[in-house]
């Protein structure tokens, strides 16, 4: 099953000041205003190496991947990252507020083998190649990770928390400026180390997040060791994860959004006409759109300023509706019912056209939604229900993935509070 290590990660030397200065979300939800903040909030801020800047006049030579190895290196050298002194796992607790409430994730840091899916590692998304070469270009050149992979497992007794429950004091605790409370504790107690590992050969992994960096992590690892022809097992095989059950009560999943536009010759009492072959369609209030209770029921708002709730109807069986490939677990996503029934068959939107983002967007801010079709940014947003990670496991089990965006797990994994370098 999977196998993971202890490592001697890198750490922020604590003597170094705020750690909140120099942690950032992963670099996938980083856009160029906020890369350009987190590069002026801290010259040690670990932005510069994980989402470095481009200028004009990079070549080969001089670029932002040669930059972050430059840095790295150098960050090292002058003791502004310290070594772990021996093997160690990294237990985590991730304090946040949803809805006003306080609610705590916990996990660990280790070293994930890496390995095709399938197995013992299992996938629920689609990946893009421009992001895995990116990705890529910066294993090559830093060689190593210095954002984690997010894993789930099963352990619905909480026999880790048990073994992890003599922990001593954290290493770190501090709370950023988005109010989230960060500890970390290094576990090194060879008896801990040697139980966590015995309970995970009858484990499997579900990725949750950091599909991209688990693939290209592989891809780098099979040009190693082709290259290198090396016998038994290299660092270079591992990739930083962090890794959480799937029965911890602070693990969330926010439900994604779709906002769409439309061709010049929609007609949206058509379109609810054509809608009513597969749901009941209650007209009702904005402030109301988003908040369907029930299985398969979608909220929908259009440009003309009205709110619908879309409820599939009795006794459809969505895996019996929908047409074409797929396991039952994929065709009773809700999500999936969405993208075939609705935007596929009666808008005309392909998997492809999804991807591309041209006709689609997503997000997890249903007011926000709202008001981008007020705006008349989009023509239509669709509100969903988030997924459960049950439904989520059943679709990866099935070796089949979700539709693009279906999972958002909340909050984001930091980057920067454990580092992995093999070199």
């Amino acid at each position: 099953m999977a196998t993971l290590i202890p490592i001697r990660g890198w750490r922020y030397d604590p003597r170094g000041g705020d750690l909140a200065a120099v942690i950032t979300p992963p670099y996938d939800v980083i856009d160029a205003a906020a890369q350009r903040e987190y590069y002026a909030r801290h010259p040690y801020n670990i932005i510069r190496l994980e989402y470095g800047l481009t200028f004009p006049d990079d070549d080969a030579g001089n670029n932002r991947y040669t930059r972050a190895a430059a840095t790295f290196r150098k960050w090292r050298e002058e003791g502004v990252l310290t070594n772990e002194d021996r093997p160690a796992f990294y237990f985590y607790e991730q304090t946040f507020y949803l809805s006003g409430v306080p609610r705590t994730r916990t996990g660990f840091f280790c070293g994930l083998k890496l390995e095709p899916y399938g197995k013992n590692i299992f996938p629920h998304e689609e990946t893009l190649p421009a992001a895995k070469a990116d990705r890529l270009e910066l294993l090559r050149a830093c060689k190593a990770n210095f954002s984690p992979i997010f894993g789930l497992y099963a352990d619905p007794e909480g026999l880790l928390a048990a073994i992890f429950a003599r922990r001593g004091q954290p290493v770190c605790d501090f709370t950023g400026d988005d109010g989230q409370r960060h500890r970390l504790w290094v576990v090194r107690d060879e008896p801990v180390i040697a139980a966590v590992t015995d309970f995970f050969a009858s484990q499997r992994v579900y990725i949750a997040d950091g599909h991209h960096r688990f693939e290209t992590a592989l891809q780098y690892a099979r040009e190693r060791r082709a290259a290198e022809k090396p016998t038994g097992v290299q660092p270079y095989d591992f990739i930083l994860a962090l890794l959480v059950n799937i029965y911890d009560p602070g693990l969330v999943i926010l439900p994604t959004h779709r906002l769409v536009k439309v061709t010049p010759a929609f007609n949206l009492e058509a379109f609810l006409t054509a809608v009513a072959e597969f749901f009941t369609v209650v007209e009702t209030r904005r402030d109301r759109v988003a908040q369907a209770a029930g299985r398969y029921v979608f909220g929908l708002y259009t440009r003309e300023g009205r709110a619908f709730h879309l409820r599939l109807k009795e006794g459809l069986d969505p895996a019996g509706v929908l047409l074409g490939p797929g396991s039952p677990a994929w065709k009773r996503l809700e999500v999936a019912v969405l993208h075939a029934l609705i935007l596929e068959r009666l808008l005309g939107i392909d998997a492809a056209e999804c991807r591309a983002g041209t006709r689609v967007s997503y997000t997890h801010d249903a007011t926000a939604a709202c008001r981008l079709v007020d705006g008349g940014s989009w023509d239509m947003a669709f509100f969903l229900r988030a997924p459960e990670v049950a439904e989520m496991v059943a679709v990866a089990e099935a070796g089949e993935r979700m539709p693009q965006k279906s999972t958002y797990f909340y909050p984001k994994v930091p980057t920067g509070l454990v580092l992995y370098a093999w070199e």
